[in-house]
């Protein structure tokens, strides 16, 4: 995409009236020379001019004239000129291109005259410096700027006032310190100012090193009349002071740093002085700056002198990187100190940064001086010294630093962060490379061999480690990475699925094969292949065999990337793809062969790389009868794949064949109603492209047409517009046509948007234009766009808006008064309703009728007499559209306030009668809405918006008292009752008599009772100073609901909320700003302060999240325009009131206002938002003031230890956790992590539960805010972890106190009294050391010193506490290196006891043994290589095997013991030698066999704690050794032994875990596709017992798990069921699981696995024998079972069980030539597979339409045949399929009665209007209630209808029962006639009020009168 430039903006030179006079007097000096006169009388026109384009005009004139002047002409007048061009320079604003117009003017006058030109603008910019003010600074900097920007007699000028300008530029940063205290407060003041002092300093900069030779000629000469010494030392002063004073922003202070070391390299030169003086200012050695000249040297040695801050050597190491020439500097010394100083300096600053943007600060200047050090290596190899050579080699000591750095800092928050670290470690790579040139192939050099296999060995999660990657492709080639790890590709491609590792691993990849290209072509010539194979053929597997949502991030980084680096590969994937076998063994639901052949054609067309399309690519390569089924398809991404072929185009100007056209019309009615707004999205995007390339090519043959002269081409471009034009109609109808009553969400949604496309690209204009699309609007077609106004959908009434604008004015009809009436009628009704979504609707009525002129007539005959306080004016005709929207826009908020202001009188007298007529929010959100369309700065009536402004403030305030009552009581929400049941009046009143805002925090210290009967003194005077909630005495009763009332209360004052913000956001300010003029305005100071005040009380008193939240929202736009209000008074208020509340929390006891329960209520929300008011490029002095105070209330002291003294902590507390959450604060908080973290530590050590719960809150916002968004369901996935090493590095204030805590808790782990002694910080300990973990290219040794915390890690697993043990166990891992890891687990298996014994403490041995569990699983993960032989780690397992066995009483360190030898002997790969795994899995086996498992039969029911969980480690090693690895265990004679005790387990779980494996095992071998026959464990008793289990398990899941086992084996087997030694018949078992599956509907596991097994025997048994009576008898209540677990409200399980068995019995039962179930049972089936077809779950309308692919061949057309299909083309196929199936059966007038009945629906679905209406009654204000978002009742009705007519007029002989079809006309009759009448009884415009019900009575009517239809054109026909 190509942007357009932002022009400059000119703006006029404007000089004040005495200076101007002056100018032209100058110029008007008469009787000199006529050239010169010409120059004055030009610039006399220019200083008379306010045009700045004529300005710059004359400027360019007087410039030619000043060119021709000769000497000739001199005369007194040009000096005159000269000054006046020299004042407008020196007066005009920064960028201003007249500025350049005047210096180009003054650069190109005669060379006789630049002279007397430099001396002008010599003391024009002279006085400016002495004479202006400091409000001007800024200017005349950037003035002295410009003078140095391609300038040349600007620079002379610099060079001749050098010591004047250095002085002016000293005084200007002198004086910013003092300005910027006296904005104390004023954010965007101080940031601006800021902004001035980064341009003094960077202006010095470029004076200092433009004027080189100057300063240098002045102080060798030693001529400092002008004191220049002294200027530049106290230059140099200001420079320091902005380094050593933090309150400026980073980017002044890293800009001072250069200032400094540029000075001083000024003034000594480039030589080894300056590195010498500049080591001494980075080691603070005052020593070191020996060499400085004695003026400079004593400023210098201030900064040497105290204590400094830690980011004054940053400063200081990038100033010396960037200031100082390393490339070509002469080779010294103290040159090579410095430049092994900086990364050392650097470095140690590293470990103690807490800012992210200090962070980001060391990683680009250490990039910077890897660069230097690389430019100082590849320059003159003499100049190095080998010590330097020897210092920059990998594997030195700086290099391993420096690599930690990288580690550390390659997964940082920051992106620049990342991506200076990969800068980095490229260039250490190449220091490297240089300083060790004579190693030319990587595999010679051990240190990259080395570090290539360490990065490979890490984690894929770690996204440093694809940078990484691709910096050694670049220097090393790709073949060095794929010899090392010949499966790369196909890992990273594994890798593409995960969205965020999906662009690293892409890039990696990008640079791998593109670099593989190189070197094969490089090296011979047919590499193509095999690059092919590399490259192409894992691509073309994925894409075969993976399910198309886990490629999507595959087609969009590295399919295309692959095609532009060789298009030609295209031809090879269609080759492979071709010639693959259509149904090839991919797995389920992957797209297959011609899936990825068209994904990889429509990546190939998108990006030019495939043919334009035509016959030869898709009559060749791809059948259009493929395309036809692909745009059909049943995956979304196929179908999207297919349209993008269709649509997508290299050229915009392509134009459309018909074939596209065609495709497009076959692909959009099926895929309207998508479900997933992705593909929803990427349909629109695709047509929207077809529709600009229709536009595009639209002109290109329209312009052909007029220069075509050949009549044959005129023809056919004629013939292609006329298909454009019948194609956008039918687009356009078709569209709109979808919009009807009942339409789904989802169908609206994409035709708005559509429609949307035609209206912006070829409008729907009536006049006879190429395509004239309004003329297919109907008014019918309007109103149903107007109609999704009322939707329940924000963005649907969203984009009808949008559209209803855009369809022609006659057919919308508003220009109608009586309709424009209506419609606003409508809007101010639904205005009042108490459902929150109508005011939403209202709202966008009024602002579709805001457009018309006639609307402030139609608003006074919506008025009663007299009912308006003033008539509004009209637009006078024939007004502009801005005025009309202005005076209708006034007319309406008038209006709407008027009735306002009416109805808080009335809801002051009565809350509840509002609350149920006219709840006050909807009449506030109208105004807020009606005022966001209004451009509140070019408004005409401001009088009147004054006064409205001042009414809308008021009646807000009224509004916020009225509601206050129940939003800030104590429980807002809990003292309304939520009952269903209608509450009286009277008893609603009287409970809101009780709510009193009570703002105190008494449940701190006593309970609150209820009141009595007789109220008190204090209830009496409140209620005295209230008004009262009762209605007046004889008022109407309103049904209300508690719901209303505090639906009403919290929405009214989230509209207040918004509408004050809305005002104080938009409405310009009416203030004074020190100058004479004040700003006029809309609102003033002093209401913008009042609705602040407003705000802080809401925000700090509301109880009712829904209120202060959206207060909240509020109050941030409030918060948003003070700080950048021109108002000084309103920049302060943010600062001032942050000021107030904190020090009102600090006083907060309980009997303060402020709520201390519901994590502090708004109180959080009101202090997040002053936060967000302050710039973030700003100093954040407010944040760094807040978080210090909040973190020392958090913190516990000593005189804070009871629940009356503890409310500000916890105030503290909920507050911390706020801000840590909040993500706009972004890096700006993490600095203040690590106090945080310490606070909710040691909150937990508090006596009070409310600070011990407010701690629980702020660590898991901490545990977020550090590790990350849980990105995955495994609570330990390293996904959401940190290596030891980064966080520590990220973190380092939490290392020692981390250590300090974990040792005082684990001193109370162990006691000799035996107690459990639990310290109430251990588990968060160890749930943050748990987050850690080892890192491979931490190497042998332990840099950051995490030895320490072993042993008390390794103390905590003796805990008393079983979670505490697991945590300890968890938490040692991050903290053991993987080498140790042996020896680790050695020592820990020496502290078992070597037998039983009385002293034995098997809480000891428990934690052990779980640490040595976890350190193993680790090592398994981590390592990839086996345990060392001389590890001990088997022989000292052997030797503590009494602990798994009997002789071991306590089963829960048995358990552990066995899930240990688990560990080693369970596994396929060996992680200990082959003999010592053999001995191990021998002594397991013994222990096993003499466990109570085994030893008796049947097997002895073990009880004791922990018994379960040995039970489970038993069984774990019994199916390891029979089940999953019987030859490995040498156990295979043992096998059926083994499961068959497991199964007749007494324990569930066992039978459970058991069956389990049995049915994992099955499927695997299933997967695997060899047939082994019966495994040797599942023998003829293992069978029986699973059959027996079948009949006899009483636990629901396990029950479940047995019928799974038995469905999965006697799939296509034999199976013979038994109990015991009794044999079951065929019918007992049909018996039986029919009767099973009837009763089991309480699980939903059992249900699902009790029918599928049912189906799948029944299924079977008729296949073989058709008249089976046992299988009979069941078909009646087998197809009801089936039909009722297809209702829409049983569980998404059961409807896709349903869905399978279906599905597994179309071929069988349902296409049956026969009809084997017998109509009305297969009808039945037939109507519940629609049903699921139609279903609201995706899913199971996916699984229902595999049908398609069931059914035989010869009853399906061509284009359905073998494709799986979208549910709605599904649909489609089976009621066609079904009335193909009604004439096969000989069963037409059945079949055609049947359908009828469907067609007019079912009896129970037909309510009276009475009955709708009472339960509309009953209605939630939320409650979706059993409607199904996506099916469409009126297009199944179509659809039915639609093949229900051929029926009909094919009926012969086969009639349907005469008194049948009597019955369905009566009924039918009778149907319609109710219809109408409940039609006509709804009110106007129904649409919009009861759009639901009118959709629903309509629906019925066109049911009944499409039946009657057919009954008509049936009695025709007889």
């Amino acid at each position: 995409m190509v942007v357009k430039k932002k022009a400059a903006k000119v703006e006029a030179a404007v000089l004040d009236e005495e200076k101007l006079n002056r100018l032209i007097a100058s110029l008007c000096i008469s009787g000199g020379d006529e050239e010169a006169g010409q120059v004055a009388q030009s610039l006399q026109s220019f200083l008379q001019l306010t045009d700045p384009v004529q300005q710059v005009q004359l400027i360019k004139k007087t410039g030619s004239q000043l060119e021709v002047l000769t000497e000739e002409h001199s005369d007194g007048i040009l000096d005159a000129c000269l000054h006046t061009l020299s004042v407008v320079y020196t007066t005009l604003q920064a960028k201003n291109p007249l500025r350049r117009a005047i210096a180009s003017v003054l650069g190109s006058v005669p060379e006789w005259l630049q002279e007397r030109a430099n001396d002008s603008l010599c003391g024009c910019l002279s006085d400016c410096m002495n004479r202006s003010s400091s409000d001007r600074y800024p200017q005349i900097v950037d003035i002295i700027a410009t003078c140095l920007d391609g300038f040349p007699l600007g620079e002379k000028c610099i060079n001749k006032l050098l010591p004047e300008v250095l002085k002016f530029l000293h005084k200007v940063l002198e004086d910013h310190p003092r300005r910027n205290s006296g904005l104390a407060g004023r954010h965007i003041a101080q940031a601006q100012l800021m902004q001035s002092c980064l341009s003094a300093v960077k202006t010095s900069m470029q004076v200092l090193q433009r004027s080189q030779d100057t300063l240098s000629s002045a102080l060798q000469a030693g001529q400092d009349d002008g004191g220049l010494e002294d200027t530049l030392c106290s230059l140099l002063g200001c420079y320091i002071h902005i380094l050593t004073d933090e309150e400026f922003i980073q980017s002044v202070q890293s800009t001072a740093g250069m200032a400094v070391v540029l000075l001083l390299r000024s003034v000594m030169g480039a030589g080894e002085k300056v590195s010498g003086v500049v080591c001494g200012l980075l080691l603070g050695s005052t020593p070191g700056l020996g060499s400085a000249p004695l003026f400079l040297k004593r400023r210098c040695e201030s900064l040497c002198v105290g204590v400094r801050p830690s980011a004054v050597s940053l400063y200081l190491c990038h100033g010396a990187l960037a200031m100082l020439n390393w490339k070509s500097a002469p080779p010294g010394p103290q040159g090579e100190r410095l430049l092994l100083l900086v990364p050392d300096a650097l470095l140690d600053l590293d470990v103690s940064v807490k800012e992210s943007s200090t962070a980001m600060v060391v990683a680009r200047v250490l990039t910077l001086w890897s660069a230097a050090a690389l430019d100082r290596l590849q320059g003159e190899p003499r100049l190095c010294s080998p010590s330097l050579q020897n210092a920059l080699i990998g594997g030195s000591e700086l290099q391993r630093r420096l690599l930690e750095h990288v580690y550390s800092h390659w997964e940082h928050p920051l992106d620049g962060v990342r991506h200076q670290t990969r800068s980095l470690f490229r260039n250490l790579l190449l220091l490297h490379q240089h300083a060790t040139p004579s190693v030319l192939h990587p595999h010679e050099d051990p240190y990259i061999s080395q570090l290539t296999r360490s990065l490979l060995a890490l984690e894929w999660h770690m996204r440093g480690k694809y940078g990484s990657l691709s910096c050694l492709v670049e220097l090393y080639g790709a073949k060095h990475l794929l010899d090392v790890d010949p499966q790369l590709p196909t890992c990273l491609l594994g890798l593409m699925g995960d969205q965020t590792l999906a662009p690293y691993a892409s890039d990696l990849l990008e640079r791998l094969f593109v670099c593989h290209k190189a070197q094969l072509a490089a090296e011979a010539e047919d590499w193509m292949e095999s690059w092919h194979q590399t490259w192409v053929s894992p691509l073309l597997r994925v894409l075969c065999g993976a399910r198309p949502e886990q490629t999507t991030y595959t087609l969009d980084y590295f399919l295309p990337k692959l095609l532009r680096c060789s298009p030609s590969c295209l031809t090879h994937m269609v080759q492979v793809l071709q010639n693959s076998p259509p149904c090839t063994t991919v797995s389920s639901g992957s797209r297959g062969p011609l899936g990825a052949l068209m994904t990889c054609l429509r990546a190939a067309r998108a990006q030019g790389v495939a043919p334009p399309s035509g016959k030869a690519l898709w009559g060749g390569l791809v059948p259009l009868r493929l395309l036809r089924s692909a745009l059909v398809h049943k995956h979304d991404q196929v179908r999207m794949d297919a349209l993008g072929l269709v649509c997508e185009s290299h050229r915009s100007t392509e134009v459309l064949t018909l074939h596209e056209m065609e495709l497009s019309r076959h692909f959009l009615p099926p895929n309207l109603n998508s479900q997933s707004p992705g593909v929803r999205q990427q349909t629109v995007s695709l047509l929207k492209k077809m529709l600009c390339r229709m536009r595009d090519s639209t002109q290109l043959l329209q312009k052909k047409l007029i220069q075509e002269a050949d009549e044959e081409q005129r023809d056919g471009v004629q013939a292609s517009l006329h298909q454009y034009k019948e194609f956008l109609r039918w687009l356009c109808v078709s569209l709109l046509d979808s919009l009807y009553p009942g339409a789904s969400f989802s169908k609206c949604l994409m035709s708005l948007h559509l429609l949307g496309l035609l209206g912006q690209f070829f409008t729907f204009s009536t006049d006879p234009d190429v395509f004239a699309l309004g003329e297919v609007v109907t008014p019918a077609h309007a109103q149903n766009v107007l109609h999704c106004v009322a939707s329940n959908f924000l963005e649907v009434k969203q984009l009808a808006s949008v559209v209803v604008r855009q369809l022609p004015p006659a057919a919308v009809g508003l220009q109608d008064v009586e309709r424009m009436r209506c419609i606003l009628q409508a809007a101010l009704d639904l205005s009042t309703s108490n459902k929150p979504f109508d005011s939403v609707t209202a709202a966008h009525l009024l602002h579709l009728l805001l457009h018309q002129p006639d609307l402030t007539r139609a608003l006074v005959c919506c008025s009663p007499e007299g009912d308006l306080p003033l008539q509004p004016a009209s637009p006078p005709p024939g007004a502009p559209e801005a005025v009309i929207l202005e005076l209708n826009t006034l007319a309406v908020v008038q209006f709407l306030l008027h009735r306002l202001q009416s109805e808080v009188s009335r809801a002051e007298s009565s809350l509840l009668q509002a609350a149920a007529s006219f709840p006050l929010y909807g009449r506030a959100h109208c105004i807020t809405a009606v005022l966001q369309r209004l451009d509140t700065k070019s408004l005409m009536q401001t009088e009147q918006w004054r006064s409205l402004v001042a009414q809308l403030i008021a009646v807000c305030y009224r509004m916020s008292d009225v509601v206050s009552p129940v939003v800030q009581s104590s429980s807002p929400e809990g003292l309304i009752p939520m009952d269903t049941e209608s509450e009286t009046s009277e008893g609603l009143q009287t409970i809101l008599q009780e709510i009193q805002p009570r703002d105190s925090n008494d449940f701190f210290n006593r309970a609150r009772e209820l009141e009595s009967s007789q109220p008190d003194a204090r209830t009496l005077s409140q209620s005295a100073q209230r008004p009262t909630l009762h209605t007046a005495p004889g008022a109407e009763g309103y049904r209300v609901t508690a719901q209303m009332v505090l639906v009403c209360c919290w929405r009214s004052m989230k509209e207040v909320a918004m509408l004050l913000g809305q005002l104080c956001q938009s409405l310009p300010l009416q203030h004074a700003d020190g100058s004479e003029r004040p700003h006029c305005g809309l609102i003033t100071e002093e209401q913008v302060e009042g609705v602040g005040l407003y705000f802080r009380q809401q925000l700090l008193q509301s109880r009712h999240r829904g209120a202060f939240e959206l207060a909240y929202v509020g109050f941030v736009r409030l918060t948003d325009m003070l700080c950048r209000s021109g108002s000084r008074v309103l920049q302060q208020l943010p600062s001032r009131w942050l000021s107030e509340v904190l020090e009102e929390v600090k006083c907060s006891d309980p009997s303060s206002k402020l709520c201390a329960t519901r994590r502090s209520a708004g109180i959080p929300f009101y202090i997040q938002a002053l936060l967000s008011s302050e710039p973030k490029s700003s100093s954040c002095s407010l944040l760094k003031m807040t978080m210090r105070e909040l973190t020392a209330l958090a913190m516990p002291s000593a005189d804070r230890n009871t629940d009356s003294s503890t409310v500000p902590q916890v105030h503290a507390l909920n507050i911390l956790r706020a801000l840590y959450r909040d993500t706009r604060l972004g890096e700006n908080i993490i600095p203040f992590v690590s106090d945080g973290v310490q606070a909710a530590v040691l909150g937990f050590t508090s006596p009070v539960w409310a600070v011990r719960n407010s701690s629980t809150l702020l660590f898991s916002a901490l545990i977020t805010r550090i590790f990350g968004v849980k990105r995955g369901k495994d609570e330990h996935s390293k996904k959401n972890r940190m290596t030891g090493r980064e966080f520590f590095t990220r973190f380092p204030a939490l290392y020692p106190f981390l250590l300090s805590q974990l040792e005082e808790a684990a001193a109370t782990v162990e006691s000799d009294s035996g107690h459990v002694k639990l310290h109430p910080s251990l588990f968060l300990l160890l749930l943050v050391l748990s987050r850690l973990y080892p890192s491979p290219m931490d190497g042998s040794s332990s840099p950051l010193g995490l030895a320490p915390f072993m042993p008390f890690i390794m103390r905590c697993g003796r805990s008393a506490v079983y979670r505490t043990r697991e945590m300890a166990a968890r938490a040692l891992v991050p903290f053991v290196l993987v080498t140790q890891v042996p020896s680790t687990v050695g020592a820990l298996l020496q502290e078992l006891p070597s037998g039983p014994g009385p002293t034995i403490q098997h809480n000891r041995i428990h934690g052990t043994l779980l640490q040595v569990l976890f350190l193993l699983r680790s090592f398994q993960i981590d390592s990839h290589r086996p345990l060392p032989e001389s590890s001990g780690i088997g022989e000292a397992l052997c030797q503590h095997m009494w602990l798994a066995s009997r002789q071991n009483g306590c089963l829960v360190t048995r358990g552990a013991y066995l899930n240990v030898v688990l560990c080693l002997c369970g596994q396929k790969i060996n992680l200990l030698q082959d003999s010592e795994v053999s001995s191990l899995r021998q002594k397991t086996l013994s222990v096993l066999l003499a466990s109570e498992l085994l030893a008796s039969d049947p097997p002895r029911d073990v009880v004791g704690p922990g018994s379960v969980q040995y039970l489970l480690s038993l069984a774990q090693a019994a199916l390891s050794a029979s089940i999953e690895l019987p030859d490995l265990w040498d156990s295979s004679h043992l096998a059926p032994q083994l499961v068959e005790r497991l199964l007749r387990c007494p324990q569930y779980e066992v039978r459970e875990l058991a069956a389990e494996s049995i049915l994992r095992r099955l499927k695997e071998e299933e997967e695997e596709e060899e047939d082994k026959g019966r495994p040797l464990w599942l023998d003829e008793t293992t069978l029986s017992n699973l059959t027996s289990l079948a009949l006899h398990e009483q636990h629901p899941q396990c029950l479940a798990k047995v019928l799974q086992v038995l469905s999965e084996w006697s799939c296509g087997r034999k199976l013979l069921w038994r109990d015991g030694e009794k044999s079951l018949s065929q019918d007992e078992v049909l018996l039986h699981l029919l009767n099973l599956t009837q009763s089991s509907t309480f699980s939903v596991e059992l249900h699902c696995a009790a029918l599928t097994l049912l189906s799948q025997l029944l299924t079977e048994m008729l296949t073989l024998d058709p008249q089976c009576p046992s299988a009979v008898a069941c078909l009646a209540p087998w197809g009801a079972l089936v039909c009722s677990c297809c209702d829409e409200e049983r569980p998404v399980e059961v409807k896709l069980t349903a869905t399978k068995v279906l599905v597994g019995c179309t071929s069988s039962l349902l296409t049956n030539p026969g009809p084997v179930l017998g109509l009305p049972t297969t009808l039945s089936l037939w109507r519940s597979l629609f049903l699921l077809l139609q279903d609201e779950d995706q899913e199971v309308r996916d699984s229902a339409s595999d049908f398609t692919s069931q059914v035989p061949a010869h009853l399906l057309s061509t284009d359905a045949a073998a494709v799986p299909m979208c549910p709605p083309a599904a649909l489609e196929v089976g009621v066609e399929l079904l009335c193909r199936l009604f004439e096969l059966w000989g069963q037409m007038g059945a079949g055609v009665l049947v359908l009828m009945q469907w067609l007019l629906g079912e009896e129970d679905e037909d309510e009276g209007p009475d009955e709708a209406s009472s339960l509309d009654e009953e209605d939630f204000l939320f409650e979706k209630g059993d409607r199904n978002l996506w099916a469409e009742p009126l297009l199944w009705v179509k659809l039915l209808h639609r093949h229900l007519r051929p029926l009909v007029l094919q009926l012969d002989q086969e009639r349907p029962d005469p008194e049948q079809l009597v019955l369905m006309e009566a009924r039918a009759r009778a149907e319609a006639l109710r219809s109408q009448q409940a039609l006509e009884s709804l009110p106007a415009l129904p649409q919009f009020c009861c759009a639901a019900e009118h959709a629903r009575l309509t629906l019925r009517q066109h049911r009944a009168g499409l039946v009657l239809n057919l009954l008509e054109e049936l009695s025709s026909r007889t």
